[in-house]
């Protein structure tokens, strides 16, 4: 029924920066700075993901610099103090790595992201080759897609099939990708199901309804003369 949705390929960023496992604590503070990043793939081989180097990772070294934490909590923070002394990429990064695929959908990866608390997500193909980098970012583009475009498959793939005519007449309309449906219907009960849908639609903000529900005898010609 509905249009294909996108996919993390459509929206990821393919020129990415990564380093190997031997790459120094410098060097992974450079390439963050100068592209601008707060994470980088770990690669081996050929392009194989094997972890990810985030910010948070490089910090433990500057939190526990000054030795003001107290024994007791530096204990409970061991993991953190081994991260606080470790001079390498693969001693830093986060293993094995948090990835996404091409073909995932944008939903998916938006998951993955909120669960685990990341900014962006390697993504790697059937073997963990590195085919890019998705962030945030990449997956709200798609709240950049015009008002019309988005009314088009609101009535191609959620009204036409609900709500046709001449049973029911409803007029959609969107603004700043809230998508408003206005006009008559024969079943209300869709309603809730409708709302689901147009929500599903790529680039809807919100949806409102502005109905009024036909009687039964009317829509059906009963009870006239």
């Amino acid at each position: 029924m509905h249009g294909t949705p996108h996919i993390v390929s459509d929206v990821m960023t393919q020129t990415v920066v990564s380093v190997g496992p031997r790459a120094p604590f410098k060097e992974l503070v450079r390439l963050m700075r100068d592209w601008q990043v707060s994470a980088l793939p770990v690669v081996e081989g050929e392009g194989r993901v094997v972890g990810v180097v985030s910010e948070a990772d490089l910090l433990h070294k500057e939190e526990l610099r000054d030795g003001a934490t107290d024994p007791q909590a530096r204990l409970r923070r061991i993991a953190d103090l081994t991260k606080a002394g470790a001079v390498t990429a693969e001693a830093l990064m986060t293993s094995p790595a948090l990835t996404t695929r091409p073909d995932a959908t944008l939903a998916e990866a938006a998951r993955t992201m909120a669960r685990a608390k990341v900014k962006r997500l390697p993504v790697v193909d059937e073997l963990g080759l590195l085919q890019g980098v998705v962030s945030r970012a990449d997956l709200l583009k798609v709240f950049l897609r015009g008002d019309e475009e988005i009314a088009e498959e609101v009535r191609r793939e959620v009204v036409s099939y609900l709500f046709p005519p001449p049973s029911s007449v409803l007029h959609v309309d969107v603004r700043e990708g809230v998508v408003k449906l206005v006009g008559r219907i024969r079943d209300t009960a869709l309603v809730p199901v409708a709302a689901r849908l147009v929500r599903a639609v790529e680039g809807v903000v919100d949806v409102e309804f502005e109905l009024s529900a036909d009687r039964p005898e009317e829509a059906s010609g009963a009870g006239r003369p």
